[in-house]
């Protein structure tokens, strides 16, 4: 098989300051990380630093909710004086008038709020948190009035995937520039709840079929997906940088103690930036390498989408069967079917 196209460089390093968080997210990936087990500020810096010299060009915050962690604006300051544009997803809850303002003084680039259902109250229940839909669309509002460019990430699970199209409206309304329909991961609380609230595979089907519409019919927002499988529909006719999974061709992640993994739902340890040499990791990890060159495996080597798809996301295979070359649990195709 010929060596799977990937970057000199990572586009995206996905990176995590602080677990902390003031949600408990019924699929969260991190909520069970340890707390205490987090670089300095200072340490950070080195991080900026060693990402700055390898020419890293994005920076992308996550968590726990990054607007606890008490330097994140010194964080973004720094990195973006070392060339890094930086931007940051979030729960919305502590995003006030105040911070929205900040938020624009320090330079992101954009900002993401989480919104898991058009209805109050399921993004509600999913978020484990009453009143976090209102304080996620005062977020949106005050993110608007500083004209910051704001996404919006809606995680598919069974409380949204039969009206998801309904979010659109209420973004129209905040100037969303862009909606990301996020699969659901199967790692951490989300590999717990999974039983609850993830689609099964013809589930998953009916759900792209539609947001393919959807993306079609909708001109002024970007509608974005993260799925290798929807090579599976003839309809899918985009051709990404990459293809199947982007972990490890075009992104890496860096927990808060300064490990690497390929993204933050695959819970592999590459080796820890302040200790090892990323830029190595990056260019002769052997798990990398899996990852980028698949092996096509039961109805996956039957399959003719498999070249694009590459056997879709490498991070929930991995998560539910324990292998990385085993076809994507969501696949709705039949063994053998084309």
């Amino acid at each position: 098989m010929n060596k799977s196209f990937f970057l000199n460089v990572p586009l995206t390093i996905n990176i995590t300051l602080s677990y902390r968080c003031n949600f408990n997210c019924a699929h969260c990936y991190s909520r069970e990380e340890d707390f205490n087990d987090e670089l300095s500020f200072e340490q950070f810096k080195k991080v900026i630093d060693i990402l700055s010299s390898w020419n890293v060009p994005f920076l992308n915050i996550g968590g726990g909710e990054p607007l606890i962690y008490p330097h994140l604006f010194d964080f973004v300051s720094y990195a973006t004086s070392k060339g890094i544009q930086c931007t940051m997803n979030t729960n919305g809850y502590l995003l006030d008038r105040e911070v929205a303002k900040k938020i624009k003084q320090t330079g992101f680039k954009s900002i993401g709020v989480s919104i898991d259902s058009p209805e109050e109250e399921k993004h509600d229940i999913f978020r484990n948190k009453k009143g976090s839909f209102k304080k996620a669309l005062t977020a949106l509002d005050n993110l608007r009035l500083e004209n910051v460019k704001t996404t919006v990430s809606m995680v598919i699970s069974k409380l949204n995937f039969n009206n998801f199209e309904e979010l659109i409206p209420i973004l129209r309304q905040y100037k969303v520039a862009q909606l990301f329909l996020h699969n659901y991961k199967c790692s951490g609380l989300g590999y717990k709840n999974m039983e609850q609230y993830d689609l099964t595979p013809e589930e998953w089907k009916e759900f792209y079929t539609r947001a393919l519409q959807l993306k079609k019919h909708t001109k002024d927002i970007i509608i974005s997906f993260d799925d290798p499988i929807l090579h599976l529909l003839p309809e899918y006719e985009e051709s990404p940088l990459v293809k199947g999974s982007t972990c490890g061709k075009l992104s890496l992640n860096i927990k808060a103690n300064g490990d690497i993994t390929p993204c933050g739902f695959m819970p592999i340890t590459l080796g820890n930036v302040l200790k090892d040499d990323i830029k190595k990791i990056w260019n002769e990890s052997h798990i990398l390498n899996i990852l980028r060159n698949p092996i096509p495996q039961d109805k996956c080597s039957k399959c003719g989408v498999f070249e694009n798809c590459l056997g879709g996301c490498k991070a929930r295979t991995y998560m539910m069967t324990g292998e990385f070359h085993k076809p994507d649990p969501h696949c709705w195709k039949k063994g053998g079917e084309l």
